[in-house]
């Protein structure tokens, strides 16, 4: 059973333009609202990564993340049975800032299989920013402990909870053209 107290209340942070730690398939993520601009560039600096380089979206389920792509409804059926641990590029609709997409035209959506993130992107009612909750350059980091000795005091809410669904960064395969960017 879920702690839905802590997922509330990490939810609330995260409509509240607060940055938040939370578990996913693989490491812990840093993330907060995609649509907040002074939340992203906060989790930036807090992570030290340049804007340029986009983000990625997690959602609870596809209709979470339908708003943010701009794709054909024949386009999505890849897309009904998500597979686990899979990022996929696509088309960024009108709704998506440049602070999400960095350089792209293209957009990175993920849906979340861990109960967690999954819950926690529902209880905010946006899909949430997506990036390893570490330092740019410095190992990915597994559980609530290494993410509060890393990066505690500058975070508004830790998720706690264990990342143990797989042992990998997702993969990432861009919709269009097939490609996989990252395995």
């Amino acid at each position: 059973m879920l702690a839905e107290f802590p997922l509330r209340q990490a939810a609330e942070t995260v409509r509240e333009g607060g940055i938040v730690a939370y578990p996913t398939e693989a490491v812990y993520g840093l993330g907060c609202d995609p649509l907040n601009a002074g939340a992203v560039a906060r989790l930036l600096a807090i992570k030290q990564r340049p804007v340029h380089k986009g983000l990625i979206l997690l959602g609870a389920d596809l209709e979470q993340l339908r708003p943010f792509m701009d794709l054909p409804e024949t386009a999505l059926a890849p897309l009904r049975d998500w597979p686990v641990g899979t990022t996929y590029l696509v088309p960024a609709s009108a709704l998506v800032p440049e602070w999400i997409r960095g350089e792209h035209h293209k957009v990175a959506v993920r849906v979340s299989h861990h109960p967690l993130a999954a819950r926690l992107a529902q209880l905010a009612g946006t899909p949430l920013v997506s990036t390893s909750a570490n330092l740019s350059g410095r190992p990915s980091l597994r559980n609530p402990f290494q993410v509060g000795r890393q990066l505690g005091p500058l975070l508004d809410f830790i998720v706690t909870g264990q990342c143990d669904i797989t042992d990998r960064p997702s993969t990432i395969i861009d919709l269009e053209s097939g490609a996989t960017l990252r395995r």
